[in-house]
């Protein structure tokens, strides 16, 4: 990605670029039933000579490269597997010990670790409000939906466990949010999932994330197998739990989907607007501003949000992780050099060059332009491929949120550029009268 004039830093162009570190790879201490993440240990031949565990030679040599080839007043450092955390305290001691040594005057570095929180203790959680690291907490919602998917090797729910890094987090004042996936069970009770995580998790930042895998994702990168059928928005086939169903049974539908937001938004809008931020909700309000939008999945251009294997492999996106999509390796190339390559400028464009043509009439395009391409694997009502899964959930939402987004920004004396009520299509409509 060439770098033109623009944001300055150190009188030089500004030059950002985000990798999600995953030092311990798929290797992690449950057993998600929807994990999209554990196959990978078999797929990229963890047991054929790549370790499970990136050493600190390579480790150093990583943050030293993360660091050295941007320019930017922030760098901020993510890291997921897995689970991290079984690599042990002293080994993120040893991140920061790194981070120090290598970070320029008037630079800040930031951590953000996203975790299943069954192995977070004392002693971790005063290293994070230490360290200033923000955690991603993994949790579903109440004990049983949570433990329906969310299991040990041993198949017992997690459930207990997570609450216990909840109070530990809450004690030591750590910074945290939420990640909740949204599957066939939770997008039944969306507002009991929310006033959970709300009133007794006591959640400042949620995420909600919509699962959905085909049977074959363990195996299948996604937009390779051109001779995969797409069945048709609608088809029965593509409904989880059917008996012909192409979804695995844990998945989301897209009604569902579209469904479950719409419930959280009311509860959201009517009693927590401006005191929890709930992703999807802030980056609507940014959409219909006429803003960029600061999801990837929701964005016009993707391919910002690199994976590293624990080898040093690197990935063009965290759900592209399969040798068709494998861009390089930190020990061979500058991380720079592959993360502003053609080649992943071209992953990134494809986003938005690549949408159906429903999606590209959509009145809603603006809002998510297709969304992740790895759920574009249906067709549309007229038979043409590559509309995304969710599109009818996604649209559904969208419709519902437009007239109270526009009412609120409009009286909140900010812009509303996009929708049914933006500032242009009013001022026409009164002009006509």
């Amino acid at each position: 990605m060439k770098i033109t004039q623009g944001p300055q830093f150190n009188g030089k162009a500004s030059k950002r670029m985000h990798v999600m570190a995953k030092p311990i790879g798929a290797v992690c201490n449950i057993d998600c039933d929807y994990c999209y993440y554990l196959s990978k240990q078999d797929l990229l031949e963890y047991k054929k000579g790549c370790s499970p565990e990136m050493d600190e030679s390579l480790l150093e040599e990583y943050i030293q490269q993360y660091i050295s080839q941007q320019n930017t007043p922030e760098i901020i450092f993510s890291w997921q597997g897995g689970e991290p955390t079984m690599l042990g305290l002293d080994y993120f001691k040893k991140v920061v010990e790194y981070q120090q040594k290598h970070c320029p005057k008037g630079v800040v570095i930031s951590n953000d670790l996203q975790t299943n929180g069954t192995l977070l203790n004392d002693e971790w959680c005063q290293f994070f409000k230490a360290n200033n690291f923000l955690i991603g907490l993994s949790i579903d919602g109440p004990e049983l939906m949570h433990n329906t998917y969310r299991t040990n090797r041993a198949g017992r729910g997690t459930f207990r466990q997570v609450m216990l890094a909840v109070e530990l987090l809450h004690k030591y004042e750590v910074r945290f949010a939420t990640l909740t996936c949204v599957n066939k069970v939770t997008s039944q009770s969306p507002v009991e999932v929310y006033r959970f995580l709300r009133d007794v998790v006591k959640s400042p930042q949620m995420q909600f994330i919509p699962i959905v895998e085909q049977k074959t994702f363990r195996t299948d990168a996604p937009q390779t197998d051109t001779k995969a059928p797409q069945y048709r928005q609608g088809d029965k086939r593509l409904i989880p739990g059917n008996k012909s169903s192409v979804m695995e049974p844990w998945c989301v539908s897209d009604e569902a989907w579209g469904n479950f937001l719409i419930a959280v938004f009311n509860e959201w809008v009517m009693h927590d607007f401006g005191k929890i931020m709930v992703q999807y909700f802030e980056a609507s309000v940014e959409a219909w501003m006429g803003n960029k939008n600061p999801l990837c999945t929701l964005g016009q251009v993707c391919g910002k949000g690199l994976a590293l294997e624990p080898n040093g492999d690197v990935f063009a996106c965290d759900h592209y992780v399969y040798p068709e999509y494998k861009i390089g390796n930190i020990k061979d190339t500058p991380l720079a050099d592959m993360a502003f390559s053609e080649k992943q400028q071209s992953f990134g464009l494809a986003k938005s060059r690549g949408i159906n043509s429903q999606c590209s009439q959509c009145e809603y395009q603006f809002a998510c332009y297709g969304e992740c391409p790895k759920n574009r694997f249906i067709s549309s009502r007229d038979g043409e491929p590559g509309l995304n899964y969710l599109c009818a959930g996604w649209k559904k939402f969208f419709a519902y949120i437009d007239k109270p987004l526009a009412y609120i920004l409009r009286n909140t004396g900010h812009p509303v550029a996009h929708g049914k009520y933006s500032d242009k299509l009013i001022q026409q409509a009164t002009k006509n009268r």
